[in-house]
């Protein structure tokens, strides 16, 4: 397979490594041999759902546990739920995270999330909160997007400046990230200071992961299982929704983003389809392609050592993109 790289020059001094550690080619071999074929077996009924929820949540316990020290604050505001999480040491203050899991809009939740949160709250020393948006097959698009929206529009409804919030999504969450900024860009809403995407995906038609898939070593699922957990969600709806086939008009106001996913995942075309509908548009996208991950290995710590590089890398960009956000904004009062 040809590996392509990240376009954009790190701010940071270690580079994205060329070649895997042995511990992720053993996940990403475990990944194939057994996590691969079992998602590829469940139905998509009501108990291959819960089985595959189950599954999931164990695999985020066991691969990227909550650090120690690590609290939690329910959210539970009209239509908005969520969690506010804060690593040991980190207080509330004037700026935030706010973080759209993945899911492929049926799993997942902020609780399966928590310890990643927790770590992107201890990396950036900033208070994480994650949308806990409602899922497929029992709530229909656009209730995931809408919830999504309605989150980000919360935090800027208890004080919080959009210059002063950044977002993190991983997976599914990268799309409903991107839906969310398409719609703030629509609707004239705030920009946050920047974006931050895991293994993000764009194309729900799953063409793109398709050739991927071909191509590289995906351990998580087949395109067509993540097809059909995207068919749960969009059941009826026309495909060419500007919120299910997301697209980037030249000048599209964005803030700055930036993409890390694996060379060796199927959603790998979409990181570098998002990066080129981006910056064709005159926006900012970096992106990195780590060698011979996991599909969102961000998540997996135990089981992953380039986990916890990456993810600083993430927040150092996030820091960044408040730091030029909180200048710009003086520069505009002064």
């Amino acid at each position: 397979m040809t590996t392509t790289r990240s376009t954009a020059t790190s701010r940071l001094a270690t580079p994205v490594p060329v070649t895997p550690t042995r511990r992720s080619r053993l996940a990403l071999t475990a990944g194939r041999a057994v996590l691969r074929p079992i998602n590829c077996a469940l139905p998509h009924n009501r108990l291959g759902i819960a089985a595959a929820r189950g599954m999931v949540a164990a695999i985020m316990a066991a691969g990227g546990p909550v650090p120690p020290g690590t609290r939690v604050t329910p959210v539970r505001s009209g239509s908005v739920r969520g969690e506010w999480v804060r690593a040991a040491g980190v207080e509330f203050c004037d700026r935030a995270v706010y973080f759209v899991h993945g899911s492929g809009y049926v799993l997942c939740s902020a609780r399966t999330h928590r310890g990643l949160a927790a770590r992107l709250s201890r990396d950036t020393g900033l208070p994480v909160f994650v949308v806990d948006y409602r899922l497929a097959p029992e709530h229909l698009f656009p209730a995931a997007a809408d919830d999504v929206v309605a989150g980000y529009r919360w935090l800027l409804g208890n004080g919080y400046r959009a210059a002063d919030v950044v977002i993190g999504g991983d997976s599914a969450g990268g799309h409903l990230a991107m839906d969310l900024l398409l719609e703030n860009a629509r609707t004239g809403t705030p920009q946050p200071a920047g974006a931050v995407l895991f293994s993000p995906l764009i194309d729900l038609s799953f063409a793109l992961a398709e050739y991927h898939e071909r191509h590289g070593t995906e351990a998580m699922a087949s395109a067509r299982v993540g097809r059909r957990a995207a068919e749960l969600y969009i059941d009826q709806a026309p495909a060419d929704s500007p919120r299910l086939r997301l697209t980037v008009p030249p000048g599209t106001a964005l803030p700055p983003l930036f993409v890390q996913a694996s060379d060796a995942e199927m959603l790998a075309g979409d990181a570098l389809h998002l990066r080129d509908m981006v910056v064709a548009a005159g926006g900012s996208c970096e992106l990195e392609l780590w060698p011979g991950q996991v599909h969102v290995f961000q998540a997996l710590p135990l089981l992953v050592p380039e986990a916890a590089p990456a993810l600083r890398r993430a927040a150092r960009f996030l820091a960044d993109a408040l730091a030029t956000s909180d200048a710009s904004t003086r520069e505009r009062v002064s």
